[in-house]
C-alpha cells in the first residue's frame, strides 16, 4: 500500500538514449560533448516538397535493436522500447523486487504515432487513385486491423508497460515541447508521495515525414542552412540564428525511492528533487517570461536549492528569434546576479529539437553533464546576440567542472513550462 507518511527521496539509477547523437546513453553524450550537431538536409521525401528543410535523424542501424515483433509498431514507440531497455538494464531492474503493481510508467510524446498516421494517408490516398483508375474494384479503405493501436499517444507507455510487466500506473503526458518534461516531473511526484517504488519514465518522437514538416514550416520557425557548414544551421543565441531543426529520438529514465534503491546497492546517478510547472496562459507560439519565471522558480523552492547552488543549466535554447531572448532574461530574473556565472548550453544546437523527447534527453545530458563534470557546449555558437550574453559555453565543451546541483528548462508552444531540478546524491 502507498505510504503516505511523508515526502520520500526520489533518484535516477538507470539512464537510456537513443537519439541523433548516438544509439546509446555513451555514444549520445560523447557526440555532444565533441560539439559535432547531427543536424543535416531532410530525407528526400521531405526535400521534394521543402528543398532546404533540415532534420537531425536517428542512425537507421537502430532498426536492428528492435525485436522481429516490434518491426510493425510506430517509429516513436520503437525508439522508446529501445531506450527504455537500456535503462532498465543500467538500473539492474532485473533485481528489483517490487511488486508489479508498485512499478509504473510515464510517458512524454508530441505527436502520437506521427508516422504511422502519414503512412496510413499516403495508402488511403494511394488506393484512392488506384479505386478512381479501376472504377471502384479498388477499396480505399482497407488498412491495417492495428492502424488506431499504432496511432495511440499511449502506445509507447503501453509497449513499455506490457514488454516488462510493470502493472503500476500507466500515464502519457501531450503538452508539445515540454512533453517528457513534464512526465518526468509527474513521475517524480507519483513516488515522492508513496503511490510508486519506481517508475520507468520515457520521451520519445518521431515526425520526420512530410506532412509534419510542411505544418512546422507554415510556423516559419523552421532554421534556413548554413551552406557553409550545414550541421551549423541551428545556432541557439546567435545573432545569426534563423530558427530550430526538427530532430527525432528517445531517452528514457528509472525512478526510484531513493531509501529502496540503496537498499538494493545500485548506482544511483542523481537525486531529482525539484520540480516547476506554469502555464503562460497568453499567446499559442510566443513565450511568457513570467511564465518561465515561475516554473524555475517553484523547481529551486522544492528542492530547498538556492540559485546559487545550481552549477549548470540546460536551457530550452530553440535558436528562434523570440524565445532565446525571453528565456535569457527570465534566465536573469530568477538567477540575479548568479546568472552571469552560469554555465548554460543549449545542446538541440547538436541534436535538434525533439519535441516530446526534449525534456527526457536534454534532462539526461544534464545528469551526465553533473556527474562527469563535464558541461556539454552550446555547439557552432559564433556570434552571440547582444541580448544573449550569459555564458552560454559557446562551442566546445568545457571540462574539470564541480557541479552540485543543476536544472533543465522545457517550454512549450501552448504555453506550458517545465524546469527540473536535480543533484548529486548524499546519504
Amino acid at each position: 500500500m502507498p505510504n503516505f507518511a511523508a515526502p520520500q527521496r526520489v533518484v535516477v539509477t538507470g539512464i537510456g538514449m537513443l537519439t541523433p547523437l548516438g544509439l546509446d546513453r555513451e555514444a549520445s553524450f560523447a557526440q555532444a560533448l565533441r560539439g559535432e550537431g547531427a543536424v543535416a538536409p531532410a530525407p528526400e521525401s521531405i526535400t521534394r516538397w521543402l528543398p532546404e528543410a533540415l532534420a537531425a535523424c536517428v542512425d537507421p542501424a537502430f532498426a536492428a535493436m528492435l525485436d522481429k515483433s516490434e518491426t510493425g509498431l510506430d517509429r516513436a514507440t520503437q525508439l522508446a522500447l529501445i531506450a527504455s531497455r537500456e535503462a532498465l538494464v543500467d538500473a539492474d531492474a532485473s533485481r528489483w523486487r517490487y511488486p508489479a503493481q508498485r512499478l509504473g510508467v510515464f510517458a512524454g510524446i508530441g505527436m502520437g504515432g506521427s508516422t504511422s498516421l502519414e503512412a496510413l494517408y499516403v495508402r488511403f490516398h494511394q488506393q484512392l487513385q488506384r479505386s478512381i483508375e479501376s472504377n471502384g474494384a479498388v477499396s480505399p479503405t482497407v488498412v491495417h486491423p492495428l492502424s488506431v493501436p499504432r496511432l495511440m499517444s499511449n502506445a509507447a507507455a503501453a509497449g513499455i508497460s506490457m514488454a516488462n510487466q510493470l502493472r503500476g500506473p500507466s500515464h502519457t503526458y501531450s503538452v508539445a515541447c515540454s512533453s517528457s518534461a513534464m512526465a518526468i516531473g509527474e513521475a517524480f511526484r507519483n513516488i515522492r508521495h508513496g503511490y510508486t517504488d519506481a517508475i520507468v519514465v520515457v520521451g520519445t518522437e518521431a515526425m520526420i515525414n512530410p506532412g509534419c514538416f510542411i505544418a512546422w514550416n507554415a510556423l516559419r520557425v523552421m532554421a534556413k542552412p548554413v551552406s557553409a557548414n550545414v550541421a551549423a544551421s541551428c545556432r541557439p543565441f546567435d545573432r545569426d540564428r534563423s530558427g530550430f531543426v526538427l530532430g527525432e529520438g528517445a531517452a528514457a529514465f528509472v525512478l526510484e525511492n531513493a531509501e529502496l534503491a540503496q537498499q538494493r546497492g545500485v548506482k544511483i546517478y542523481a537525486e531529482l528533487c525539484g520540480y516547476g510547472s506554469s502555464s503562460d496562459a497568453s499567446h499559442l507560439t510566443l513565450p511568457s517570461r513570467d511564465g518561465q519565471v515561475y516554473a524555475m522558480k517553484m523547481a529551486l523552492d522544492e528542492a530547498g536549492t538556492a540559485p546559487a547552488a545550481i552549477g549548470y543549466l540546460n536551457a530550452h535554447g530553440t535558436a528562434t528569434e523570440t524565445g532565446d531572448v525571453v528565456e535569457t532574461e527570465a534566465i536573469r530574473a530568477v538567477f540575479g546576479d548568479h546568472a552571469a556565472a552560469l554555465p548554460i548550453s543549449s545542446t538541440k544546437s547538436m541534436h535538434g529539437h525533439l519535441i516530446g523527447a526534449g525534456g527526457a534527453v536534454e534532462l539526461a545530458l544534464t545528469i551526465l553533464t553533473m556527474r562527469s563534470g563535464s558541461i556539454v557546449p552550446t555547439a557552432y555558437l559564433e556570434n552571440p546576440d547582444p541580448r544573449c550574453t550569459l555564458d552560454y559555453v559557446p562551442r566546445v565543451a568545457r571540462h574539470g567542472q564541480k557541479i552540485g546541483a543543476a536544472m533543465s528548462n522545457s517550454f512549450a508552444f501552448g504555453g506550458t513550462n517545465v524546469s527540473l531540478v536535480v543533484r548529486r546524491f548524499a546519504t
